[in-house]
C-alpha cells in the first residue's frame, strides 16, 4: 500500500474529514440563516418605508389635491437615491413618476408586489426587481410607490461569495491540517509498530518511545512499556525458577533415588526396607511442598487466588497460629508473645493470610538464636500490620529485597532445612491482598511485617 493509500485510510484522517463536513455544514447553515434573516431584515425597512411615504403622498392628495401630490412626486423622483414613484390616471394614463412598465393588475388592484420595472429615461431599458405597494385614491387615481430590490440581491450574492470562498479555504485548509496531524500520528504508530515487532522478534529488552508531550501516545506508550517492564521480570523469574529447580532440586531428587536404590540394593531386613521406604516417603513430600509452595505463588501472581475474599478479623488468625506454634517453640525452648489489637478488619481469604503468618513465624522460630519471638497486630496509618521480630542474626539491608525470591537462601541459612521460597510465598500473598511484606532492622534482629489495607469497622 502506497504512503497516501495509508494516510487515507487512517482514522485520524478520517476523523478530520468527518470534522470538516460537520464545520462545512454548520457554517453554510450559519450563513444561509444570516443571509435569509439579513434579507428579511432589508424587505421589512423597505415595507415600512413605502407604507410611511405612500401614506405620506395620500395625505398630500387629501390636502393639496392632485397638483401637491404631482409636484411632491416629481420633486421626490428627482432626488439622489430616490423611492420609485408612479401616478396614473383613472385610464392608466402616467400622470407622475420615475419608473415605466408596471403591470396593470398592480396598479388596479391595491396591494403589496415585488415586480420587475424600468426607469425613466434610461438608454438601455434594464428591467429589476422592486418591492411595491399600489394605492386607488379618491377619484380614481391610481398611487404606486415602491424600492429598488437590489442592494438585498448584492447583500447575499456577497455573503454567498464569501461563503463559497471560506469554504473552499477551509476545505484546503482542512484537508492539509489532515494530512500533517494524520502523518504525525502515523509515524508514531509506525514507530510503535517497530518496535513491538522488534520485540516479538526477540528483542525484549525494546521499548516504546516517548516524545515528552504527554499525549494519549505518550501515555499508552508508558503503560505498554510498564507492562513489557513486567513481562521482563515475570520472564527473569521463570529463568530463575528454572536455574533454581534444576539446582535447588537436584539434591532432593538424588537423595530419593540413592535412597530407593539402596534399599533394592542392601538385602536388610524388613524393618530396613521400612526405614529406606520412610525416608524416600519424607524425601517426596518435601519435594510436593516445594511445587505445592510453586504452584501458590505462580497462582498468586497470575492474580488467581482473589476469588472467596471475604471480611476478616487478623488478630483472630493470628492469635489461633501462635496458638498452634506455641508447643514447637516450647519444644525449642522458645517463647512466642502475642500483642493483639481488636477489631482490626481486611478483606482477604482466611487460608492465605494463615498461611503468611505461619511462614513467618516459622522463620522467626529457625533463626531466633534463643530469643524470644513476638507476634503483634495493629493499625499503622490507615493499614493493618502484622508484626513478627525476633532478636537473631537478622537479615542485612543489602539482603533484604533479594530473599523474597524463589529459592533464595543465604549462606548463615543453608544449615537450616527449607527451600527457600517461605518470603517468597508471603510476599506474593501479600500482593494478592493489594499489601506488602516488610523486612526490617530489629536491633538486633528481624522484623517482618505484613502490610495490609483496612477492611472497614464491623
Amino acid at each position: 500500500m502506497t504512503r497516501a493509500g495509508k494516510l487515507f485510510r487512517t482514522t485520524a484522517f478520517r476523523l478530520s474529514l468527518v470534522y470538516l463536513a460537520i464545520f462545512a455544514l454548520f457554517a453554510g447553515f450559519m450563513l444561509f440563516y444570516v443571509a435569509f434573516n439579513a434579507g428579511a431584515l432589508l424587505r421589512d425597512q423597505n415595507a415600512t418605508t413605502i407604507d410611511a411615504e405612500i401614506k405620506g403622498l395620500a395625505e398630500q392628495y387629501a390636502t393639496g389635491g392632485l397638483r401637491r401630490i404631482v409636484g411632491v412626486i416629481e420633486n421626490r423622483a428627482r432626488q439622489p437615491g430616490a423611492a420609485l414613484y408612479l401616478m396614473t390616471a383613472p385610464a392608466g394614463e402616467k400622470i407622475a413618476g420615475n419608473i415605466d412598465g408596471v403591470p396593470p393588475a398592480v396598479l388596479s388592484t391595491p396591494g403589496e408586489y415585488e415586480i420587475p420595472y424600468e426607469t425613466v429615461g434610461e438608454t438601455e431599458p434594464h428591467r429589476r426587481l422592486a418591492l411595491v405597494r399600489s394605492l386607488v385614491l379618491p377619484g380614481g387615481f391610481r398611487l404606486l410607490v415602491g424600492r429598488d430590490l437590489s442592494d438585498i440581491a448584492r447583500l447575499q450574492n456577497v455573503i454567498w461569495r464569501a461563503f463559497a470562498w471560506s469554504m473552499g479555504l477551509v476545505v484546503v485548509l482542512g484537508v492539509l491540517g489532515g494530512f500533517v496531524v494524520t502523518k504525525r500520528v502515523l509515524s508514531r504508530i509506525d514507530s510503535m509498530t517497530a518496535t513491538t515487532r522488534a520485540i516479538m522478534e526477540g528483542d525484549l529488552a525494546g521499548r516504546l518511545s516517548l516524545t515528552g508531550s504527554n499525549d494519549e501516545f505518550d501515555r499508552l506508550a508508558e503503560n505498554l512499556n510498564a507492562m513489557l517492564d513486567r513481562i521482563g521480570d515475570l520472564m527473569e523469574g521463570i529463568r530463575q525458577v528454572s536455574n533454581n529447580i534444576a539446582h535447588d532440586l537436584r539434591t532432593p531428587l538424588t537423595r530419593l533415588r540413592n535412597n530407593a536404590e539402596e534399599a533394592l540394593r542392601v538385602g536388610g531386613s524388613a524393618e530396613d526396607a521400612r526405614n529406606a521406604l520412610v525416608d524416600v516417603i519424607a524425601e517426596a513430600d518435601g519435594l510436593i511442598k516445594i511445587f505445592n509452595a510453586l504452584l501458590m505463588i505462580a497462582r498468586a501472581e497470575a492474580g488467581q487466588l482473589r476469588e472467596g475474599m471475604t471480611k476478616l478479623d487478623v488478630s483472630e488468625i493470628a492469635r489461633e497460629i501462635v496458638e498452634l506454634y506455641e508447643p514447637v517453640a516450647e519444644d525449642r525452648g522458645l517463647t512466642i508473645t502475642a500483642e493483639m489489637a481488636p477489631r482490626l478488619h481486611v478483606v482477604g481469604s482466611r487460608e492465605l493470610i494463615g498461611q503468611a503468618i505461619a511462614n513467618l513465624i516459622d522463620n522467626a522460630l529457625k533463626y531466633a538464636a534463643g530469643s524470644p519471638i513476638t507476634v503483634r497486630t495493629y493499625r499503622d496509618a490507615g493499614l493493618i500490620v502484622i508484626a513478627i521480630a525476633d532478636h537473631g542474626a537478622g537479615i542485612p539491608e543489602a539482603d533484604r529485597l533479594r530473599v523474597t525470591e524463589r529459592f533464595v537462601r543465604l549462606e548463615t541459612s543453608r544449615s537450616q532445612p527449607g527451600s527457600g521460597l517461605g518470603l517468597s510465598l508471603v510476599s506474593a500473598i501479600a500482593r494478592v491482598h493489594r499489601g506488602a511484606l516488610e523486612l526490617a532492622d530489629n536491633h538486633p534482629g528481624l522484623i517482618a511485617k505484613l502490610v495490609l489495607p483496612t477492611g472497614g469497622e464491623t
